[in-house]
C-alpha cells in the first residue's frame, strides 16, 4: 500500500524547502505530508540501504519510519513542528527501526549498488578519511558493501551517518546518544577497517 501511495505521491506532489515544508506541516499535516515523503523517501531509503544491504529490508524500514512520522506529526503542536531538524527526525525513526530489525535477525543482503545507479556506500564529498573516492570497479564497491554490513551495527551507523550522510560528529552523538568522543573513536575504527579492505583487494588484484 506504502509503495502505490509513495507513487501517487510523486505524480501530483511539487518538492518543496525543508523551511517550507515545516511551515506547511505545522499548519496542516495532513496535507503538507505527501510533500514529506516525496522529499525525504529516497534519502531515507538510500540511508536504510547502506545500513541493512537489503532493499527489502531498505523498503520496510522507510515505510515504517514514514508510518511512524505521520504518527508523531498528527500529534504534535505546531510550534514543535516548525522548530524540529528535519533530517535529524527522521534518520533517528530510521536508525530506532533499523535497531528493532536487527534485533530480531540478521540482514546480510549486499546489493551492488542502490536503485540510482550510485555505490551503496558511496561517500559525502568531504570525507577526507574515506578509503579511496575512485572506487571503480563492482566487484570492489560489492566487496567494500560487505564489509561495510560486517561492521558491528553501531560502527556502521556511525561511519555511514559521518562519511556518507554528512552529519556532523555532535549530531551523530545526538542521534546515537553516545558522547561525542565515542563517535569519533567508531567513526574512525570503522573507516580504518573499510580502507584496510580496500588496501588489501588491491593488492589482491595486482593494483
Amino acid at each position: 500500500m506504502f509503495s502505490l501511495y509513495v507513487r501517487r505521491v510523486h505524480e501530483r506532489t511539487t518538492i518543496v524547502p525543508d523551511e517550507e515544508l515545516l511551515l506547511a506541516l505545522a499548519a496542516n499535516p495532513g496535507q503538507a505530508f505527501e510533500a514529506l515523503v516525496l522529499h525525504w523517501q529516497q534519502r531515507v531509503y538510500a540511508f536504510a540501504l547502506r545500513m541493512t544491504a537489503s532493499p527489502q529490508d531498505a523498503e520496510e524500514i522507510a515505510q515504517d519510519t514514514f508510518v511512524r512520522a505521520w504518527r508523531a506529526l498528527s500529534q504534535w503542536p505546531p510550534e514543535r513542528i516548525r522548530t524540529m531538524r528535519m533530517k535529524a527526525w527522521l534518520y533517528q525513526i530510521a536508525l530506532n527501526v533499523f535497531r528493532n530489525r536487527i534485533s530480531r535477525r540478521t540482514l546480510s543482503v549486499v546489493p551492488l549498488e542502490s536503485p540510482d545507479g550510485r555505490p551503496v556506500i558511496e561517500p559525502a564529498d568531504d570525507w577526507r578519511e574515506r578509503p579511496d573516492a575512485a572506487v571503480e570497479s563492482a566487484e570492489l564497491r560489492q566487496r567494500m558493501a560487505a564489509s561495510l554490513v560486517a561492521l558491528p551495527a553501531h560502527m556502521r551507523a556511525a561511519v555511514v551517518l559521518r562519511h556518507v550522510e554528512g552529519f556532523t560528529y555532535r549530531e551523530i552523538a545526538e542521534l546515537l546518544e553516545q558522547p561525542e568522543g565515542t563517535v569519533k573513536a567508531h567513526v574512525h575504527r570503522g573507516t580504518r577497517q573499510l580502507r584496510d579492505v580496500l588496501q588489501s583487494e588491491r593488492i589482491g588484484v595486482g593494483v
